[in-house]
């Protein structure tokens, strides 16, 4: 064994072209000495060995892929066995051709540079040994080399184009590789906004009907009528967000509403039915943002709020929006105590958050506030604000 590389092993990939090379290698091989050999008057040494000799070297060839130096070697060994036993000059030599062009093809570039040459000059000798009308000259020597430099160079230039192509499918693959990646993290980040904020609704408005069941049944009623459009909610966003994943060549339409800022309003009427006194500030010009940072904008506020739902205890929030020349600023400030447990920023909501403002260019940043409660505070890059249309006009509480 050479320790060349190897290239993957299968019908198609191997065999199928060994054999599509062995076989008319060895057609032509055999065809063409018999003419030969009467042209050199060598008729007479045309036997059963001469056949055999001449069928070998291309049955070697059924090995070039895997051992590409190896190969070469043997052939170039079975052609001067030919040449010694006074056999006639002629095609005997295209098998050696064939294994020394994929010896640089596919074997080790530095060995198949030495034997190629190497392997060429002994067959000279051999030829200059076994003819008394053949010897060794400058033009021989000097035919010889070109059409080896001629050879071997063509194979260089294939084997370049070959590796660039593998080249660009490997790059190709990584790509797609990192694109599910990053489709899966987007995937997980909507999952967990949609049921993090709809499941937290659900979870204390039962637990508000569970306690107030005997007390105060027209509240129960509120907090069930509460649960019922939670539910809905989170079945509609979960059954959207199943469809792009069942949508593998991406030709459906999407059955609701991407997240937007347009869906602020509700947003914040969700939260007020649940019990959270919630205020809106915008400040700037309302304009038409990319569907990026509208997108990032509405789960920011919506996650910030869950997390002051879940953790902050009976309090208050405040949402401001400030629409700059080139940025979006989006602010949550709660009155609260604060994240469970102290914890700040280690969550996988907050994580979720800083990962969405990130990827698009901007920052967000999360702690508690001076004087007690909480702020989620994030800067999302828009591009200049002439590139974009106005925005349609939002009722503002």
């Amino acid at each position: 064994m050479d320790g060349a590389p190897r290239g993957p092993r299968g019908p198609g990939l191997n065999t199928l072209p060994a054999v599509a090379i062995v076989v008319p290698c060895a057609l032509i091989q055999v065809a063409a000495t018999i003419p030969a050999a009467h042209f050199q008057g060598l008729s007479d040494r045309v036997n059963a060995l001469t056949i055999l000799l001449l069928l070998t070297g291309p049955a070697l060839l059924l090995l070039r892929r895997r051992f590409p130096l190896a190969t070469l070697l043997s052939v170039a060994a079975v052609t001067a066995v030919f040449l010694l036993l006074g056999n006639p000059y002629g095609p005997v030599f295209l098998s050696v051709i064939v294994a020394l062009f994929n010896a640089v093809l596919h074997g080790r570039r530095l060995f198949a540079w030495i034997a190629g040459p190497t392997c060429v000059a002994a067959l000279l000798i051999v030829m200059d040994l076994t003819s008394v009308e053949y010897s060794i000259g400058l033009s021989e020597v000097a035919f010889a080399a070109a059409w080896l430099t001629l050879i071997m160079v063509v194979a260089e230039i294939v084997k370049a184009r070959k590796d660039r192509a593998i080249q660009a499918e490997a790059t190709r693959e990584e790509q797609a590789k990192r694109r599910a990646g990053e489709e899966r993290l987007r995937i997980a980040r909507e999952v967990h906004d949609v049921l993090a904020h709809h499941v937290s609704l659900i979870n204390v408005q039962s637990g508000v009907a569970l306690h107030l069941i005997d007390e105060q049944p027209e509240q129960v009623r509120q907090a069930l009528t509460a649960i019922k459009a939670s539910s809905k909610e989170v079945l509609v966003e979960l059954r959207n967000i199943l469809g792009v994943l069942r949508d593998v060549d991406g030709s459906s339409a999407p059955r609701h509403p991407v997240a937007s800022l347009d869906q602020l309003d509700s947003l914040l009427e969700r939260m007020r039915s649940a019990g959270l006194t919630v205020r809106l500030t915008v400040s700037g010009e309302k304009r038409q943002v990319p569907s990026g940072v509208d997108a990032a904008a509405l789960r920011i506020v919506q996650e910030s709020l869950t997390n002051t739902y879940r953790h902050a205890g009976p309090a208050e929030a405040d949402v401001r929006l400030e629409y700059l020349p080139d940025e979006l600023r989006v602010q949550v400030d709660d009155s609260g105590r604060g994240q469970a447990n102290g914890s700040v920023g280690t969550g996988s909501g907050l994580t979720g958050m800083r990962q969405r403002a990130e990827a698009l260019g901007g920052s967000l940043s999360a702690g508690p506030r001076q004087g007690g409660g909480f702020r989620v505070s994030a800067t999302l890059p828009t591009g200049p604000a002439s590139s974009h249309e106005p925005h349609s006009e939002n009722g503002t509480p």
